[in-house]
């Protein structure tokens, strides 16, 4: 590891600013940020999207879209160098090779077309010149301490081919590489499993204290700053609001917005359970087995058994929480229901069968079942305007309406869900990420269904919008007497909705019951092991690991 500059400082942020101008109007994402790392010590930069915290990280390595973005103030002094000033040759000597970065979104970051071999070894050959035998000696090194299990095994393995847990530690190996002395860890942990989540967070400690590397974590997870950091800066609105050692930003935070990121838990207030209610959904054996084909014939040899025999029974009024990590067939359970994806075994939906219905005959029932995807970006299209997505369902189920009436219940559906029927003529990517997901519950509840099927929605949100959505969905359910299967990792908004809870794990129900039953008395070391990594609780059962 390199020397810090002469005051023991390995990186130092003066008076940084940033600022963007699109179409002849300039905005400020940051402005006047100040603060330092040094070495071995962990900084964590915690606050809401659109905070600055990513723009600010990316500045650090000058990886922001210039000329549209530029700094009108600012030092960034690395081992005493400002960064600012280097040209892109000497930057590029600097970027994965002193100062390595891990991306939030592993899936994004990696290359489809390439194998995770490639990958890494394109970067020892473009720093350290390193080539065939001693690179893939290295690579394996590398897997092998992010542990990914068998990694000579992985070798020729294409991103899709690996869990998600897997690709975001296929991002760290890439990370450190080179063992530089700076990490910067951009939201590395937001799309994963608790279990997955708490094995990520313990090797980045094992490998800093291996390494001796310093870390700058960014996040809006107050509860991960907790476990990892050292001295936290908490921003808001482009400005560092507070900063200072973890305990005491825990114990005695000064600034407003500090106290109500720290309280920003979900209410817990499920809907209660129902046993003499109507029972909207009942599935008995249900089972999707996706085949494995090899050979020149593409012979079936093997079924990926994604949902394994499940039997569930949702009444009316009530919210079935589904947990599991990824992989375990939650959100294939979730589809199968709604008859998205094919599958075996009767899906009883208000005293209907469903299996084996055509097109044309699930049509009626489509207007009673909705489903909110994960990511709202991803499932908005981008071409059409708010008021085309919130009516588009009307114009499929409703095409009777005429256009006065259709346009009332947007707007009523956009009130509903709290945002402004003003905006309605906007396009998805000029809204915040949690007004976005409003528009996709918008676009769900405006046929106004019974069953609402929520698969994730608010993993990619942060704590103040998180609960914010939580109140929503709960406040929605109560007035129109919605119906949820409400699918999701993070357990912490599951016991804040959940009537009922089922936890699945390798496509089967490993215990399910009342979810305060449960909350309370896990049976399973495998509900425990979740439980545990979730809510903080030190003791995890042994044998129990995240895929």
């Amino acid at each position: 590891m390199n020397d810090a500059s002469a005051n023991g400082k390995l990186l130092e942020v003066k008076d940084l600013s940033v600022a963007f101008r699109s179409r002849g109007v300039e905005t400020v994402a940051v402005n006047k940020v100040s603060f330092d790392i040094g070495p071995g010590e962990t900084v964590a930069l915690v606050g809401e999207s659109g905070s600055g915290k990513s723009v600010t990280a990316l500045s650090i390595l000058k990886l922001l879209p210039y000329p549209a973005a530029r700094h009108p103030s600012g030092q960034v002094l690395f081992k005493g160098r400002d960064m600012m000033t280097l040209r892109n040759s000497e930057i590029r000597k600097v970027r994965g090779n002193d100062i390595s970065i891990i991306f939030q979104e592993p899936t994004t970051s990696l290359n489809p077309l390439h194998t995770i071999e490639k990958q890494i070894a394109e970067i020892l050959l473009l720093h350290k010149g390193v080539t065939g035998t001693a690179a893939r000696k290295r690579i394996l090194e590398l897997l092998d301490q992010v542990g990914i299990p068998d990694p000579a095994s992985r070798l020729l393995s294409y991103p899709h081919q690996l869990s998600g847990g897997q690709r975001q530690r296929v991002m760290i190996a890439m990370a450190l590489a080179n063992e530089p002395d700076l990490l910067i860890a951009d939201e590395p942990t937001t799309a994963l499993d608790v279990t997955v989540q708490a094995q990520i967070l313990a090797l980045l400690k094992e490998l800093q204290g291996r390494l001796g590397m310093a870390m700058l974590f960014i996040t809006h997870d107050l509860g991960i700053v907790r476990k990892i950091a050292d001295r936290a800066c908490v921003m808001r609105n482009g400005e560092i609001v507070e900063h200072g050692p973890i305990e005491r930003i825990f114990t005695a935070p000064e600034h407003p917005y500090t106290r109500a990121l720290l309280a920003a838990e979900p209410r817990v207030n499920p809907a209660p359970l129902n046993p003499d209610g109507d029972v909207m959904i009942r599935v008995d054996d249900l089972k999707v087995w996706f085949p494995v084909r090899r050979g020149v014939l593409r012979k079936v040899v093997g079924h990926i058994k994604a949902v394994d025999g499940i039997s569930v029974e949702l009444r009316r009024g009530e919210t079935l929480g589904v947990v599991g990590e990824s992989g375990s067939g939650k959100t294939t359970l979730g589809l199968a229901i709604l008859r998205l994806i094919s599958s075996q075994g009767p899906i009883v939906f208000m005293g209907s069968d469903l299996q084996g219905l055509r097109f044309k005959a699930m049509r009626p029932h489509r207007r009673h079942m909705q489903i909110v995807f994960q990511d709202p970006f991803g499932s908005l299209s981008p071409r059409m305007s708010v008021a085309d997505i919130v009516g588009e369902g009307l114009k499929i189920h409703q095409p009777k309406l005429t256009d006065d009436a259709r346009e009332k219940l947007v707007v009523d559906a956009l009130v509903d869900v709290g945002l402004d029927p003003e905006t309605r003529f906007r396009y998805p990517h000029e809204f915040s990420g949690g007004q976005r997901q409003r528009i996709a519950v918008a676009r769900a509840i405006v046929l106004e269904p019974t069953f609402v099927v929520l698969d994730e929605p608010t993993s990619a949100l942060d704590m103040l919008i998180q609960a914010q959505i939580v109140d929503l969905l709960r406040d929605l359910q109560i007035r129109r007497n919605l119906t949820y299967l409400f699918i999701s990792h993070d357990l912490k908004v599951v016991a804040a909705l959940a009537s009922r809870l089922v936890v699945m794990r390798y496509g089967k129900i490993v215990e399910e019951g009342p979810a305060a039953e449960i909350f309370a008395r896990p049976k399973s070391d495998y509900t425990r092991a979740l439980f545990a990594a979730a809510f903080n609780i030190e003791t995890v059962p042994t044998g129990v690991t995240a895929q």
